[in-house]
């Protein structure tokens, strides 16, 4: 357990005084922070029909699957971290897993270099985990009936509603998938062009098969008629996925990870997730600084977090897994001795070449090998007038999954497979590395940034933060969670403030547009490699205090704050 002692705040803070300070959205009785309007409103439905902030979660979860499928999903899957009002926790894991037929080596070619089949294609697929995830946690924790919360989604694509300006963007770009699978190309082009703003977008097939989940639950999905099309279709078209996949997939709850920091709880996400890890061991490395006496992107306070980042990006490469298949030394990455040690190899002033930083633990693991992840997920807050808390992170993986809908389902197919491990020793595009602990094995989970964290202050829920954005998520989440924690930020002005980020290898510091060209400089002059990035993760946050929720979604882009 991680213990920190409150550094001494000063208040100089010139960057903030700077930005055009906003005001958050603000409810007394419940809240919901998602990236897509329509989803988000469809939450707040249920919750002032009176049910909880579960009930909520899991139909935003299958709204998002319709109004928003670059990465809403019932194809995917991800996370759900929980927090009932009376302080219980739980942790469900319904993230993808490989099929029985997936082998270690099946993505390297003849010339021993990845192939592309692990991203396009059928045989990109995992087991899609998102239905049995929403199940459990709706049998567990919910309070609503299951077709309830199933019906908004399935109105949205009877009846259709109007493409937004950023669907019909992400539907345009040179990135997408879509149109390389026919199935796929019908329902999201029109007349042969990807739909504009302002038209209707209706999806039938997947109002039926959301029809047919909503009247026999998950079962329907993993043994029945649904589960009978996406195994044939599978094996037809030369993918994974057999009915046997389906039918032994399985939610896993586990316990969250639990850590202090000052005056406050946080709960966040166990491996397969890197990020909960990544949370803790860079509060851990920051104790006892004064890192943040000089306002929050200040050449100092990115100058202290970025080589924290460098830190946990290092030990990731090599320890990080799935815990069912490999022995993650959660303990020892969180150890304070561990954390103190890793702390003081931190200069001043002068940035560490990542050269001549490593893994940190006594004894490595096993050879390193290839890692990276799309920045291409969701997330969404939700809390009601109890004070039940729920995070959701779920994915398809890139955008558009692998841009197959599975025939007459409507439903589109993540490329999970990606997340392994792939190729020994070989950085990927991103220059990210992994570890043997998230080579592919059937059945097994692969390693996730994705990290939805709770965080209680006195025992009182204070608040609710999580990202999409690959790689990036940890370094996005957990500054938001410091500038409100440690530079007392509102929801709205934490996820607004440009970001930064620092993964290890390459040696790079990316600053989020809108940082002072004086910092940047400032950055150069202590030794970073200073590169322009546009994003860095997508924080969605909700802050409690005093009763009253403020939530915070960031303003460039187009998400929602629903409250009441």
């Amino acid at each position: 357990m991680i213990r920190i002692v409150s550094p001494c705040l000063l208040a100089p803070y010139l960057f903030i005084s700077a930005l055009s300070a906003k005001t958050p959205v603000q409810a007394k009785h419940g809240m919901v922070v998602a990236q897509e309007p329509l989803a988000a409103d469809a939450g707040l439905t249920v919750l002032k029909s009176g049910g909880n902030a579960i009930d909520a979660a899991i139909a935003v979860g299958f709204a998002l699957a319709v109004t928003h499928p670059v990465a809403g999903n019932i194809g995917g899957g991800g996370f759900m971290l929980i927090r009932l009002a009376d302080g219980r926790t739980a942790f469900l894991d319904f993230r993808e897993c490989a099929p029985k037929k997936a082998t270690r080596d099946m993505y390297i070619g003849s010339d021993g270099n990845p192939t592309r089949e692990s991203i396009v294609g059928w045989r990109s697929s995992g087991v899609p985990g998102t239905i049995a995830g929403f199940e459990t946690a709706r049998q567990k924790y919910g309070s609503k009936r299951w077709a309830n919360l199933v019906a908004p989604a399935i109105k949205l694509a009877r009846e259709g509603f109007l493409v937004s300006d950023d669907f019909a963007a992400s539907l345009r770009g040179p990135s997408n998938p879509l149109q390389l699978d026919p199935e796929s190309r019908r329902i999201f082009l029109r007349n042969g062009r990807p739909y504009d703003a302002g038209e209707t977008l209706k999806q039938p097939e997947l109002a039926s098969t959301l029809e047919r989940i909503a009247a026999n639950g998950a079962k329907e999905f993993y043994q029945g008629e649904t589960a009978r099309q996406l195994a044939a279709a599978m094996q037809a078209n030369g993918g994974l996925i057999t009915e046997a996949d389906l039918r032994d997939y399985k939610t896993i709850e586990r316990n969250p990870l639990n850590g202090d920091y000052k005056e406050f709880h946080v709960i966040t996400s166990p491996p397969p997730s890197a990020g909960g890890v990544g949370l803790l061991q860079m509060m851990g490395m920051l104790e006892g600084t004064d890192y943040d006496s000089a306002g929050p992107d200040s050449p100092k306070a990115v100058h202290y977090e970025a080589e924290a980042m460098r830190r946990f990006y290092a030990d990731r490469s090599e320890y990080l897994g799935d815990p069912d298949f490999y022995n993650v030394p959660v303990r020892q990455l969180l150890d304070k001795k561990y954390l103190n040690w890793r702390r003081g190899t931190i200069d001043a002033t002068r940035a560490t070449p990542s050269d001549i930083i490593g893994p940190g633990l006594p004894k490595s693991l096993d050879a390193r090998v290839s890692w990276k992840e799309s920045e291409e997920t969701t997330h969404y807050n939700v809390v009601d007038e109890k004070g039940n808390a729920v995070a959701v992170t779920y994915t398809l993986n890139n955008s558009y999954g692998n841009g197959i809908t599975a025939p007459g389902l409507g439903f589109l197919l993540n490329d999970e497979m990606d997340d392994f491990a792939a190729k020994p020793g070989a950085p990927n595009m991103f220059g990210m590395l992994g570890s043997d602990a998230n080579a592919i094995e059937p059945g097994k989970r692969p390693l996730s940034s994705m990290m939805p964290t709770i965080i209680t202050k006195n025992g009182r829920l204070f608040m609710v933060a999580g990202a999409p954005g690959g790689a990036r998520i940890t370094t996005g989440v957990t500054e938001v969670i410091l500038d409100v924690l440690d530079f007392h930020m509102n929801a709205q002005d934490a996820v607004d403030l440009p970001r930064f980020h620092e993964q290890w290898k390459p040696d790079v510091l990316y600053l989020q547009d809108g940082f002072p060209k004086e910092n940047q400089e400032a950055l150069r002059k202590m030794g970073y490699e200073v590169k322009p990035t546009n994003a860095v993760a997508r924080v969605e946050a909700i802050v409690v205090d005093n009763g009253i929720l403020a939530g915070g979604t960031e303003s460039r882009l187009h998400g929602k704050v629903s409250g009441y």
